[in-house]
């Protein structure tokens, strides 16, 4: 079934809304594809005006900010700690922004988001305990 991204029928009140047309083409949205942990893959897909956009389906490395020494590296994902987004997602291993992820340099955060940019950046938070 398709996503459509075109107007509510129905006012934030809870009224209905008359409509002034049928759906469009251009009001449908992609099927939801989430990043999750594994060997590297990418898809690019068609974005509107003709640019593209690249969208990680699996991802096994990160772009890690270290704020104490001010630096960056490229590190290896270990697991999915918490994920703010949906609490189902960690046992998953999906990977949405906002994420905490446990890498080899420890926990970070995720600032990127993977299903639009295409990359996982991330920023090393302090040592602190992850409900799982």
């Amino acid at each position: 079934m398709g996503v459509w991204q075109g107007r509510s029928r129905r006012k934030r009140t809870g009224g209905r809304l008359r409509p002034i047309r049928k759906k469009r083409r251009f009001e449908i949205g992609r099927e939801l594809q989430q990043a999750t942990l594994g060997p590297g893959t990418v898809k690019p897909y068609r974005t509107r005006g003709g640019s593209q956009r690249i969208r990680i389906l699996t991802v096994e490395m990160a772009n890690v900010y270290d704020p104490a020494t001010k630096a960056s590296k490229v590190t290896k994902i270990v697991t999915v700690r918490e994920n703010p987004a949906n609490p189902n997602f960690v046992q998953r291993n999906i990977i949405t922004k906002g994420a905490i992820l446990e890498t080899e340099l420890g926990l970070v955060r995720v600032r990127s988001r993977p299903g639009q940019d295409g990359v996982v950046n991330a920023v090393r938070i302090g040592e602190r305990t992850a409900s799982k």
